[in-house]
Parts: C-alpha cells; structure tokens; sequence
C-alpha cells in the first residue's frame, strides 16, 4: 500500500474530510458483487490468470442485498461454469410446469402462457444464494472479494479518465464528525474500473451524467419487485411449478404482475412487480402486493405459513431504446447497471451473466482497454434479444388490453416492428392530484402476515448505524411540506417499501422525517419523486438488509 491524494467526485452535499488515504492498486476493480460483477472477475480469470481483479460489495456478506425472482436460462452459466450441475446453487429446483393468470378480485382463470415465459429448461433458483456461492468460485481464480466495501465516490484522472473507486469512510457521525474508532475509507485505483451495481446504481447515475452517456438514449425505466420467501406445509407445494399473473389488484393504468415460484423443502418464493411509471399518486405498491397475497388463488398456499424473508428492489426496465453508451474511459457498464434486463421474460441473470463474460473477453483482447466494448455489446446476442422485445412493455402506457395486443403482434413479428417506441422518465407519469384519475381500490381485508411496512422490514433484517449520515439526501425539504404536499399529496410515504419517510407534525407545523435506518436499498424514491430532489447515496459498508435466500 501507498498514501497519495487524488482527485474524486462525490455529491455536492457531502463534505469531504481532507486526509492521506490508503491506496490498493488492481488491473481491474469491480463495483458490486451480483451475477454480473462475479460472473465478469471469473471470466476475466479464466482468460488470463495473471490480471489482478477485486471485487467489492457494499452489503455485509455476498448475496445479502441481493433480491430477484429468480428463474434463470442456464445458456450462459453453461458457458462460464460448464461443469456447475455437479455442484448447483444451494436452491436450484427444475422448471416443471408454467401457468399464467388473469385475476380479477374475487378469482381468476389460466391463460395460454406467452412463449417468453414458456420455462422448459431453466431453473429456480435463490440469486442471492446463487451469488454466495459464485464468489469462493472466483476466489479459487484468484479473485480477490471485499464484502463491507461500500464505493462511495469514484477516482479520476487530471484528464477525467475513470481511476478506480474511494471506499467510504466508517465512524462518521450523523453530524459529519468523525467519531472514535473512524477509519478512512481507502482508494482504490486500477486500469479499468467495471460498474456491476445493479438498477440504479448511484455511482452509474453520476457518471451517465458527467460522461452524458445517456445522450442517445431514451431515459431508463424500473419498476418495484417486492418479494417474500415462505415455508408452508410440503404437501401445498409443487417443485418447479411457476405461475405469473396480471389484472387485479392493479388497474388498467398501473403496469403490474406477480410471481410464485415452488421451490423444494416446502419453500415458496413469491414477489409482486408494479412498473414506477404509474400515474395515480396514491398507489401503493406494497400495499398492492399484500392485496394480491391474499387473493383466493393465492391465500391457501400461504395461510398457517410461516414468513422467512422479505424485501425490495428496483428493476430496471427500459430495455433496447434506453440503454445509455456502456463505456467511457477507464470504466465500463454491465448488468443489470447498463440495463440489460428483459422485461416480457422477466428475466436479467442470463443478461448479466452473458454481459460479464463479454466484457472480461473484451478487456483480454482490448489489453484492459475500455474503448470498443459499446459496440460489442450492441453487436451482441444480448442486445438483439432486447430488441426483438423494445416495443413490448411501452406499449402498456396505453392501457393493460392495448398492451396485450401489442405484445402479441410483437411477439407474433419477432420485433420486427418498423418503428420503436419512446420511454419517458418514470416520475414524469405521475399525475398531481386535482388532475389525477382515481381507479377504484377494492382492496380485501388482510389476514396474512407482515401487518404493515415496518413489520416487513424486520424481515428484511436490515441494519444501519443510527449515528451516521442519513444517505437519502433531499435537496430541499421544504418542497416536501408545501409543493409536494399540496401537488401529489407527498407520494414517498406511499410509494416506499420500507416506510423511510414520514410526515410528522410538530406544535402545528409540519416536517419530513427521514427514517434512513428502516432502507432496503431498493432505490424507488430516488427514481419516482417528482421533483427529482431525492439522491440515494451509499451509507456505511456493510449497512442495509441481510436477505436470507431472496
């Protein structure tokens, strides 16, 4: 290690502690330790065992952020792991049988299930239990992995060039002093610096800005998952039984699905997809997903259940028309952080994994040159699966049947539509309330567990350090208790999983409480606020949940 200086940029709003930090030199640093960030590092290794690659993670362990349906196409794990059947994931359960489901409140019928969801071949599996066990693979390569690494800022060359990454201080009180015990976060500096931070990640989001990597792109769209694993009696479940529906609980406007997987050992992981380009102000996604949980077609499967593990995560949907440049210099776009993502599939692990393993080969041959790899990957097998699809989830802006045909003639064509069409940002949907339609909530009574968002954080076991920086950073809170309040009725009490923010009244006046320790992570307020004041910032390494098999 060596002590230098060296130039970063971080948020305007968060004060720099002028000091002499640690540097680590690699060829390559990865930021995020998901399927693509490992999938990438093993890949690289394999090509060339002499490069030196590390991989940091935010979360406290490998797979403890890391939430996903998850049904994956095995096409590309064969590719990177040939022999991994011989010893498969932890949860890894064939696909048997695919239903797809129309709901309405009180019922439902089967529906053919569209050919992007015919599942013949694939696996369910657990991504975060997926990624635990990815990392002692890359390891064995010799890989170096640093979980409680969170990348706070990235490092820049005088001439702009990315450099690598700053790891972010620990011990900083909620005041900005150091407290006892405070240790430096360390620079990290190497050749090329590979972005792995899932949707929406905040290092990406600053750096699509400064390079304007989005500048031929349309802007990138998310939607919420929110998922929950259980255990229910054995007998109530059906190994490889996949079932998807749509309709009820949302209305013909709001973007919305769900997701049962039968897993084995009597395990059912279940999820519920709501699109943040909806328009009412009032929605409210977990709120949804509880509706839909206790549904007659779904209630049984659950009741005298016992609730393991739930959270939240935003997924990025944009697809062909928003994917922004995946390069620049001295760094480079994968995953599901590019936005690679295939919506009508529901499906990123292929992506991500296929994405890494193209970037790793690209840097052998490139020399770790960055330059190139854009057009690679646009030339690839990854992007032609997204465009054959670009039209299909646009399309549902018009309304849930015009959707439907269109996803049908899409599907019918190949995507082979003369025209594509435009995504806008996800928070210019949202209609102010004197303006808005107002669908018709028949919610149910529920009787499932968790009661409310603060219970369902428990499950999510999420963890921050009560005096540290908040790491939701609103840029002027004010707006929050006039404009916003009057205008759309503050939608980040509703549209937040996790119940992060709060309108408290005080001695007849109000105030925004950011209650940061209950964040999941899941990005939503930094995408859907409608003023755009809202920034997630990365908190101390190691905070945030600690998902069990999600």
């Amino acid at each position: 290690m060596s002590e230098q200086p060296i130039d970063t940029v971080q948020p305007s709003d968060t004060p720099a502690i002028e000091i002499e930090r640690d540097v680590m030199e690699y060829d390559v640093v990865t930021v995020g330790a998901g399927p693509a960030g490992l999938s990438f590092a093993i890949r690289l290794k394999q090509l060339n065992p002499e490069i030196s690659v590390c991989v940091i993670e935010k979360s406290s362990t490998i797979g403890a952020h890391i939430l996903s349906g998850a049904v994956i196409e095995t096409g590309p794990l064969d590719a990177l792991l040939p022999n991994w059947r011989d010893n498969p994931p932890p949860i890894c359960v064939p696909a048997t049988d695919d239903e797809f489901w129309l709901l309405t409140k009180t019922g439902g019928r089967k529906l053919p299930v569209p050919p992007g969801m015919n599942n013949h071949g694939n696996v369910i599996v657990s991504l975060g239990a997926m990624c635990a066990w990815l990392a002692p693979q890359a390891e064995a390569l010799g890989v170096e992995i640093y979980p409680g690494f969170a990348a706070a800022e990235t490092l820049h060359d005088p001439d702009g060039r990315v450099a690598g990454v700053r790891i972010g201080d620990m011990g900083i009180s909620k005041d900005g002093t150091p407290k006892d015990g405070f240790t430096a976060g360390i620079d990290i500096r190497a050749k090329v610096t590979v972005f792995a931070e899932g949707a929406r990640g905040h290092l990406t989001k600053r750096l699509i800005k400064r390079f304007k990597l989005d500048a031929d792109s349309d802007p990138q769209g998310y939607s919420i998952g929110i998922k929950e694993l259980w255990q229910v009696p054995e007998d109530r479940v059906s190994p490889g039984k996949i079932v998807h529906s749509f309709g009820w609980p949302a209305d013909s406007h709001t973007y919305g699905g769900s997701f049962l997987y039968h897993l084995d050992k009597g395990r059912i992981a279940l999820g519920y997809v709501s699109g943040l380009d909806y328009r009412d102000p009032d929605y409210k996604p977990w709120e949804a997903f509880q509706q839909w949980k206790n549904h007659p077609m779904v209630k049984p499967l659950l009741e005298g259940g016992n609730l393991v593990s739930a959270g939240a995560r935003a997924i990025v949907t944009g697809g062909y028309q928003s994917l922004p440049k995946v390069e620049m210099p001295g760094a480079l776009l994968i995953g599901d952080t590019a936005g690679l993502l295939n919506v009508p599939k529901v499906k990123g692990t292929h992506q991500a994994i296929r994405s890494g393993m193209l970037a790793a080969e690209h840097l052998v041959a490139a020399e770790l040159a960055a330059e190139g790899f854009d057009a690679k990957l646009r030339a690839s097998e990854a992007m032609a699966e997204l465009k054959k699809v670009r039209n299909i989830k646009p399309a549902f802006k018009k309304g849930l049947w015009f959707g439907m045909l269109n996803a049908a003639w899409e599907t019918v064509t190949g995507g082979l539509s003369p025209w594509t069409l435009k995504n806008k940002p996800d928070w210019s949907s949202l209609q102010k309330l004197g303006e808005a339609e107002k669908p018709k909530r028949d919610y149910l009574d529920r009787t499932l567990a968790p009661r409310d968002r603060l219970a369902s954080v428990y499950f999510a076991a999420t963890e921050h350090d009560e005096d540290q920086p908040v790491h939701l950073k609103v840029a002027d809170t004010n707006i929050c208790i006039t404009q916003c309040a009057e205008e759309y009725g503050n939608p980040c009490t509703r549209f937040c999983p996790a119940g992060v923010y709060e309108i408290v009244e005080e001695e007849g006046s109000k105030r925004l409480q950011i209650n940061s320790a209950n964040c999941v992570h899941c990005k939503t307020c930094d995408i859907k606020d409608p003023y755009e004041i809202i920034n997630w910032v990365t908190p101390e390494g190691g905070a945030g949940p600690n998902y069990q098999n999600l």
